[in-house]
């Protein structure tokens, strides 16, 4: 049992070092959350690496949505809540439908979607890709005048992480990620579904392999943290 717990544990690391280094080097990867949250895989890359033909990756071989992922810190700075709070703290309908715990345990990540003000519609795949890389450039820059250069509602969706201590969600496993790969910013994230259903894990495992990206399963982040 001990040989195999530390074979699979020197099997994490190196798969988390591969993942880094695709990261670093603007490559997507695939995350699978786990059985026991939505039972979902995400495809994952650096937001400063945004691109139209990304962009339109995420939209053909994902499919969900396409949503931006940023630390709390960077949502404070910028006065960003979660979009639960601000359903709570309006009127009694939208206090009434307001998530307060989803079907895997936990509240939803979301806060606002946005669209950076020199898009048209936002919603093609490079109004996305810009509405993402300037999103990136407004975080490492402390998130200074976000209000002047973005505007609600848009088409990228924000999603604010609360640390893994907090939630174990894709958008915390993500910005973990990119917190031990030292791009420190936004991270792109689209769900891969399938046939009426979110892709399986088999099927996303499939997928990375013929693409070449590296799968990763969230109990391999935890674990190493």
């Amino acid at each position: 049992m001990d040989k195999l717990l530390g074979d699979f544990m020197k099997g994490s690391t190196k798969n988390i070092e591969n993942a880094l280094a695709a990261l670093k080097n603007g490559k997507m990867i695939v995350i699978f959350d786990g059985e026991d949250r939505e039972g979902e895989a995400d495809l994952v890359f650096s937001a400063r690496f945004a691109t139209q033909k990304k962009i339109e990756t995420l939209r053909k071989y994902g499919g969900g949505l396409i949503c931006a992922a940023i630390e709390k810190k960077s949502a404070d700075y910028a006065g960003l809540p979660f979009f639960t709070d601000i359903l709570e703290k309006s009127g009694t309908l939208l206090n009434r439908i307001s998530c307060r715990k989803t079907a895997y345990g936990d509240k939803p990540a979301f806060s606002l979607p946005i669209n950076h003000c020199n898009v048209y519609t936002g919603i093609t795949d490079n109004d996305r890709a810009l509405t993402i890389r300037k999103l990136d450039e407004a975080v490492h820059q402390g998130m200074r005048n976000f209000a002047k250069h973005f505007y609600a509602p848009g088409h990228v969706f924000l999603l604010i992480g609360r640390g893994l201590k907090n939630r174990r969600g894709h958008t915390e496993l993500a910005l973990e990620l990119a917190r031990r790969s030292g791009l420190n910013g936004v991270m792109v994230l689209c769900e891969m579904l399938g046939r009426g259903n979110a892709l399986s894990k088999e099927g996303a495992k499939k997928y990375a392999q013929v693409h070449k990206l590296v799968f990763m399963e969230g109990k391999e982040i935890i674990r190493s943290v």
